[in-house]
């Protein structure tokens, strides 16, 4: 017989309280026991003489009183857009930089970025930002800007070293990006880039119940071609319908290699069961494009440079820029061709 997983949360109820634990009880719930969750638990008159009654009575209960802070913090930011993957490896970070850098080269537009990976933080590396700290003044901490109309927020900024593995449980996660999302001055912006680790777990459960009252326009899946990539990438958008996530779209990245001294493209993650765009029809979202492997991009992004301002004429920029518009679409925007 197959061991079987404990007793799992109702689906909903990690949704709707993702920081939420439950009170560790000492002793069994009495027949008419409220619930240790509920608004009476510890007051009402069945929790008289129970030796949890102390423990359900100081649990934390009702709506995180910070999701007001929150939204009045980002309330003016436009597009708040997160950009997930189920698997890590797909370029989702690298993905998010570049989308970046193609909103900012509107020099009317003001783009951020906030970096949710807490123990990978790889964004101000490909942004060119990496030596820098962030300044706390009393109206908050000012984002780490790579331009005039683009800036970043990550943990990276904070460390001592820069090669500092950062070792922490959830709760302590969870409690950073809340403060990324409070305590920044992101002010007036037109998209704020969410850049998450790979899965369904505390980090997007966070983001998203902390972004549900300053509104969230949805969400971007990143894949490869490959089914491997594909399999999580289905959990993913799973993840999304549960947590009421609108997506926006699937891009399918590293789709093929482009020479960059003949143009030829060659298939090196081979779509074996139809790759990005059959997924995104076999799930009923947007399918935004292609984006081919080239290995400028990666020299871009070991160097904190522009992809788009160095290889404008590229097969893989071009491609890009394809994707750019249709993200633009999806949100009502429009994009400098």
């Amino acid at each position: 017989m197959a061991p079987s997983l404990e007793e799992p949360d109702s689906v909903q109820d990690v949704i709707d309280n993702p920081l939420k634990a439950r009170p560790q009880l000492v002793a069994p719930e009495p027949e008419h026991c409220p619930g240790p969750e509920s608004e009476t638990a510890g007051k009402a008159d069945s929790c008289a003489g129970c030796p949890n009654q102390a423990i359900c009575a100081s649990a934390p209960k009702g709506p995180d009183p910070d999701l007001p802070l929150i939204a009045a913090r980002l309330a003016g930011v436009r597009h708040k857009i997160l950009i997930l993957s189920g698997k890590g490896g797909v370029g989702k970070s690298t993905f998010t930089s570049l989308l970046a850098h193609a909103f900012a080269a509107d020099d009317e537009r003001t783009v951020g970025v906030m970096d949710a990976d807490i123990c990978g933080p790889s964004i101000p590396k490909m942004m060119g930002v990496e030596d820098e700290t962030i300044h706390v003044s009393s109206s908050g901490w000012s984002p780490v800007w790579v331009s005039d109309n683009l800036g970043v927020m990550s943990i990276q900024f904070m460390l001592p070293n820069r090669d500092d593995a950062i070792i922490w449980r959830g709760p302590k996660k969870n409690g950073l990006i809340k403060r990324f999302l409070k305590e920044v001055e992101w002010g007036e912006m037109d998209f704020l880039l969410v850049d998450t680790p790979p899965g369904t777990s505390d980090e997007h459960l966070s983001v998203n119940s902390f972004l549900k009252e300053s509104g969230l326009d949805g969400a971007i899946m990143v894949t490869t071609p490959q089914e491997v990539s594909l399999l999580d990438v289905r959990k993913e958008i799973d993840f999304c319908r549960k947590a009421g996530i609108k997506v926006l779209g699937l891009v399918e990245n590293m789709s093929g290699f482009v020479c960059p001294k003949c143009t030829h493209a060659s298939q090196i993650f081979k779509a074996t069961t139809g790759g990005g765009a059959s997924l995104a029809k076999e799930m009923g979202i947007p399918f935004l494009g292609e984006v081919p492997l080239d290995p400028r991009i990666g020299m871009a992004c070991d160097y904190g440079e522009s992809f788009f301002d160095h290889y404008p004429d590229s097969p893989a920029c071009k491609a890009l820029k394809r994707v750019v518009k249709a993200i633009a679409n999806e949100v009502g925007e429009k994009v400098l061709d």
